[in-house]
């Protein structure tokens, strides 16, 4: 008798075809199928040998897999996903599971899992983080949806996911969208991480550092309490150079940063849950004004900047101020994720989805792009006293409080010289609004009650009481 695969995996794109070979290299049999049959055919024909079932048709595919069938889709978000689901659900016996590992929005996930499940199917939004390879290596994963489906699952996911510490970067995040919500979350901190990370190379590079000096720093910074994915790619970023030009490639590099939406997506949610995310949507804001370029360099004809053009450093050396801007990032970047983790509380919260931010942050330990060691502080941070906000808790504070002068130091130097650098500010002032005691907000309430009869609450009265000025003095014209 044929035996039937463990798995299968409908879409071959690069990130499908990594992590086909990641499942069949921990001893699973894959069933693959692509609607273009050749590119099926072609991957099945460049690994020989391997534990690999190609499927010229959907009713072979699922035909080919074990019950109950684990069919994982990575095709294009929105649309295409819809239209994988509604071609093989007529295909499925009951308690068979599809899995959209592609990065959707969560909402779309929550609707499409009612639909499954009316069917009498089961259905997993799994977030897979780490490119290309994290799928073949093994990837940071997320998957939401039912708690029985992800025992199913788990033997797979655990044994495919990327490991520290010996253990799985891979949990159960919660019910429904969480897991798909919970990765859009992701993608929203790594704009951030990212963005930080461009600002401190803009203003090194006004101060005239060479990329040979900047591949030294952000080595350096790997080294420390920085380390990251992110700046260690960005280190080697900085020393590759172009074979045809012999310039470095990082200067040959057009200026107008894309993106996939998720970072947008996370803002909307921010808006909608009434989160503050300054650093993030700073981020996103930026990608979008890097994408107007040619408006950009129109304007950099009319619209003046400081009177002094020169980079000043003054008295400053330039270990000064890389110092400076190694605590100006740590503490943006304290704040991003403070931020991030904010909305996963309380989204979580109002859906029930019972989430586990130390769990979370652990899971980002490997495999995904924001991985980095301080991970392991905010996992350390929510398994004891859950702070209301990751700036509380003390290890964080800390680092807070240290950094602060020099991070005030950056901001305002980037200022003065017209470096724009609104993640490093917008990190500074949600830091500044939230540990106020008083915000002029007082006045912004007066302001409402003048114009629209809002009411207001008073500092002399119970709380809960709303008053409303009558008489607020008559406009002079």
């Amino acid at each position: 008798m044929e035996k039937k695969s463990d798995f299968g995996l409908i879409g071959l794109a690069v990130m499908g075809q990594n992590l086909v070979l990641n499942v069949e290299s921990r001893g699973f049999q894959v069933s693959v199928y692509n609607r273009t049959t050749s590119k099926m055919t072609e991957f099945i024909e460049e690994n020989p040998g391997k534990a690999l079932v190609g499927c010229e048709s959907l009713e072979e595919f699922v035909e080919s897999l074990a019950t109950p069938r684990k069919i994982q889709i990575m095709v294009q978000a929105g649309g295409p996903v819809d239209a994988v689901i509604k071609s093989l659900m007529p295909l499925l016996d009951p308690d068979d599971i599809i899995i959209d590992g592609g990065n959707s929005l969560y909402t779309d996930t929550e609707r499409r899992d009612k639909y499954v499940a009316e069917a009498g199917f089961r259905f997993i939004g799994a977030g897979v983080s780490g490119g290309e390879e994290g799928a073949l290596k093994g990837p940071s994963i997320m998957p939401g949806g039912p708690a029985s489906t992800w025992e199913v699952m788990k033997p797979i996911f655990e044994s495919i996911s990327a490991k520290v510490d010996g253990e799985p970067c891979v949990v159960h995040i919660g019910e429904g969208g969480a897991g798909h919500f919970v990765k859009m979350v992701h993608n929203g901190i790594e704009y951030g991480d990212m963005q930080l990370i461009c600002e401190a190379y803009n203003i090194f590079k006004a101060a005239g550092f060479t990329n040979g000096e900047l591949a030294g720093i952000f080595a350096d910074w790997n080294a420390g309490d920085l380390e990251s994915f992110l700046i260690e790619i960005t280190a080697n970023i900085f020393k590759q150079v172009d074979p045809e030009t012999g310039k470095h490639i990082v200067d040959l590099v057009v200026d107008k940063a894309g993106q996939k939406g998720t970072g947008r997506w996370t803002m909307m949610e921010a808006v909608e849950h009434a989160v503050p995310l300054s650093t993030i949507g700073a981020s996103v804001e930026a990608r979008i004004l890097s994408a107007m370029r040619d408006q950009r360099i129109d304007a950099s004809k009319i619209l003046q900047g400081p009177l002094n053009t020169d980079f000043s450093l003054g008295d400053m050396s330039k270990e000064d101020l890389v110092a400076k801007v190694r605590d100006a990032l740590y503490a943006s970047k304290i704040v991003s994720y403070a931020q991030g983790l904010d909305l996963i509380s309380k989204v979580g919260a109002e859906k029930g989805w019972d989430l586990n931010l130390g769990e979370i942050a652990k899971i980002w330990r490997g495999g995904c792009i924001i991985r980095a060691r301080f991970l392991n502080r905010i996992t350390e941070a929510y398994q004891s006293d859950a702070p209301t906000n990751l700036m509380l808790a003390p290890f964080f504070t800390n680092i807070l409080t240290d950094a602060q002068q020099n991070w005030r130091e950056v901001v305002s130097l980037a200022a003065l010289n017209g470096i724009p650098a609104p993640s490093f500010g917008g990190s500074l002032s949600y830091y500044d609004s939230y540990r106020s005691e008083r915000l002029p907000a007082n006045l912004l309430q007066a302001q409402r009650d003048f114009f629209g009869a809002h009411t207001y609450e008073r500092l002399d009265k119970p709380a809960g009481e709303f008053f409303h000025t009558e008489d607020w003095p008559e406009l002079i014209s």
